[in-house]
């Protein structure tokens, strides 16, 4: 939903327009950044934030094989680099007709415009697996990952749930162990469950094809369109068909729910509606980006560009010379193998063929897990040839 042009004349009259964005992760702050970069002085910035760290976590996967880790930053650089103030505290409810929000510490705070970008919260659907979790991966993968070495698991299943967040770090998680235990000489069989209907299909066929390839070589099966149960330990029931599969280790990753945030709409899993804008259903002057919405795919390359698309709302309603664009994702990412990386990208031609595709990095070369136009290159991630989206 477009904001009124009644909303819009209003506010392109005030200078600076009060802008709240209330999350410090990574639609958070490419808003923040991106709102800068669009509307310069016409906006003042405050960004709500919990904690005093940005935590850039796609490479905590890495940390049990020893080949990656997560990269903290304090996040007063960060928002003072995007000239915004940093508050501390969570949104804990929004009142759109007073345009004030309350904090979790209690604080009440105005706006002229909202951005609302607090993530998701992860839950965990099954019981009796090792739980994926990217804040402790290597606490919780460490004993894994030394039984792989060791030849105790003959048969390792990884289980994506439904609805799929993200399906990235269960392909990575099996490429790293099937590596691991190649490198170790263990004989282990290794199993992804996922409801897709083929491996990484949301990027294109090319993409999904070379995936498929590369697992196979790899020896790790994918059971596709599978919808699961775990009823006891080392036991798998899949559906359709209700077939029983047995592993000595499961590993699953987890589901996600939306904040659920008090004064603004949501569908029943908590997520927060936006239309192709960004802008919340049926608010005016509030938008929402990253996982929080009620966009189906969770990844931050995602909430930055959701995040761009908000924030040209916004700066529009701060009077800058822009045009707001629909939101149109890319997909693309980089996929940790345990050998050499791989860079995975989406998309169409011109003429609607399939772009998508895999590409082997070369030794040395970087390139962002997470691309974000505006925050990438305040975290050092800016790397020469690198597509941006």
């Amino acid at each position: 939903m477009m904001q009124s042009r009644e909303s819009a004349d209003a506010a392109s009259s005030r200078d600076p327009l009060r802008v709240l964005i209330a999350g410090g992760g990574v639609a958070g702050l490419e808003a923040a950044f991106a709102l800068r970069e669009f509307a310069g002085d016409r906006v003042n910035l405050r960004i709500l934030a919990p904690g005093a760290e940005f935590v850039y976590r796609p490479m905590a996967i890495g940390e049990p094989f020893t080949s990656g880790h997560a990269r903290r930053y304090p996040l007063t650089d960060l928002t003072a680099a995007a000239g915004a103030e940093l508050v501390s505290g969570a949104l804990a409810g929004v009142d759109p007709a007073r345009r004030e929000v309350t904090t979790s510490t209690g604080e009440t705070l105005a706006y002229d415009a909202l951005l609302v970008c607090p993530g998701a919260t992860p839950h965990h659907p099954y019981e009796h697996t090792t739980r994926f979790d990217d804040a402790h991966l290597d606490e919780l993968l460490h004993g894994l990952v030394q039984d792989v070495e060791e030849g105790y698991v003959r048969r390792l299943a990884i289980v994506v749930p439904a609805p799929m967040p993200w399906p990235l770090p269960a392909y990575e998680l099996a490429l790293m162990a099937s590596e691991r235990a190649w490198d170790m000489r263990a004989e282990m069989d290794l199993v992804v469950f996922t409801p897709e209907t083929a491996p990484l299909a949301v990027f294109g066929a090319e993409a999904s094809k070379q995936l498929s390839r590369l697992l196979a070589a790899r020896r790790v099966d994918v059971v596709t369109s599978a919808y699961c149960e775990i009823p006891q330990a080392q036991t798998i029931v899949v559906h359709p068909g209700g077939r029983v599969e047995r592993a000595d280790r499961i590993v699953s990753l987890p589901a996600l729910s939306g904040p659920g945030i008090a004064g603004l709409p949501q569908d029943g899993d908590g997520f927060i509606p936006v239309d192709e804008y960004g802008a919340v259903a049926g608010l005016d002057a509030v938008w929402a980006a990253g996982d929080a919405t009620d966009y189906p795919l969770k990844q931050g390359g995602v909430a930055a560009q959701l995040a761009d698309t908000a924030a040209l709302g916004v700066a529009a309603l701060a009077g800058a010379d822009v045009q707001p664009q629909p939101f149109s994702p890319t997909f693309q990412g980089v996929l940790l193998t345990g050998g050499r990386r791989r860079y995975v990208y989406g998309g169409q031609s011109a003429a609607g063929r399939d772009a998508s595709g895999l590409t082997a990095l070369e030794h040395g070369e970087q390139v962002p897990k997470i691309a974000a136009r505006f925050l990438s290159p305040h975290l050092g991630l800016d790397q020469p040839g690198v597509r941006i989206a």
